[in-house]
């Protein structure tokens, strides 16, 4: 028969270890998520062999997206009369930008170092964000700095190319 101590020990272990399994869990879930939302726009930054690349230069802008026409520089693409970018943060009308063609529509995206910056801020939220389970949950407060120092550095580049 155990005695009272030593049910009290591995009872602890066991919920120790359950809130490390629960927490680490939820903090892969997080980054997970966050290279998730940024790979939606990150492939097509990244992964340009083949694809249709050239200029845009804005001339109407809505709240959620801007138009404008699409000159294009790369083998293989053809020139368009309106092309659209949605979510035009730092997007002025009247200005041209580096974009990229999403294969088979009429919406671009930012290429450079601009585009590619904004293309992971999602990840840089997610790394703020797990950051802090990371600390309180698994109590790696080292890792979470770090995590978290990456996530800040990241979004201030990133705010400071656009």
């Amino acid at each position: 028969m155990r005695s009272k101590a030593s049910s009290s020990r591995c009872a602890y272990a066991a919920l120790r270890f359950g809130r490390l399994a629960v927490m680490g869990a939820v903090a892969a879930l997080i980054l997970v998520a966050g290279v998730w939302g940024s790979w939606g726009t990150a492939q097509h930054v990244m992964l340009t062999k083949g694809r249709e690349q050239g200029t845009m230069r804005v001339t109407s802008c809505a709240d959620d997206a801007c138009w404008g026409p699409y000159r294009p520089e790369s083998v293989g693409s053809r020139a368009r009369s309106r092309v659209v970018i949605e979510q035009p943060v730092a997007v002025e009308k009247g200005r041209t930008y580096s974009v990229a063609v999403k294969p088979g529509s009429g919406y671009v995206v930012r290429t450079g170092p601009a585009g590619l910056l904004y293309a992971w801020v999602p990840l840089a939220g997610a790394l703020l964000l797990a950051s802090v389970v990371v600390a309180g949950g698994l109590r790696l407060t080292r890792a979470a700095w770090l995590m978290a120092g990456a996530g800040v550095t990241f979004l201030t580049a990133t705010f400071l190319v656009l």
